[in-house]
């Protein structure tokens, strides 16, 4: 049976070995603690799944609570997919702020997923990197 729990007061170690072991860690900074931390304690919506004491699932998002969620991580581990956690990760966000959009950019992998549970695309999202400018 999964447990679902919403907050960020998570161990960092989990969290890393949780997105290496869903793919995620391929496109997160895992190797630089500090940053992972930073990510973990400036997200104001942190919802997890749990089977048993391992982590398995989280949904880490930054949201207004009535306008918009930003849903930047979702990650569920390879072995425990399949099984509906993810989208119950993504229906437990979108409860805790009832009246907000939840927006999310798509890993290439995913990108059949989220149309198959109700997201609509949207045409015009624009990325500006950290490394690079306005120019």
């Amino acid at each position: 049976m999964i447990l679902y729990k919403t907050g960020n007061d998570l161990n960092l170690d989990d969290m890393i070995d949780l997105y290496r072991a869903s793919t995620l860690g391929e496109r997160r900074p895992v190797d630089d603690r500090e940053r992972m931390k930073r990510m973990l304690s400036h997200a104001n919506l942190v919802i997890t799944a749990w089977d048993g004491l391992q982590l398995v699932g989280i949904s880490r998002s930054m949201t207004d609570f009535v306008y918009a969620t930003y849903l930047s991580d979702l990650a569920v581990r390879l072995s425990h997919q399949k099984k509906g956690i993810g989208k119950e990760l993504i229906r437990l966000t979108q409860l805790a702020a009832p009246q907000a959009s939840v927006i999310l950019l798509s890993a290439p992998k995913a990108v059949e997923y989220y149309p198959h549970i109700g997201f609509t695309i949207h045409p015009s999202a624009w990325v500006l990197r950290a490394d690079e400018k306005i120019v």
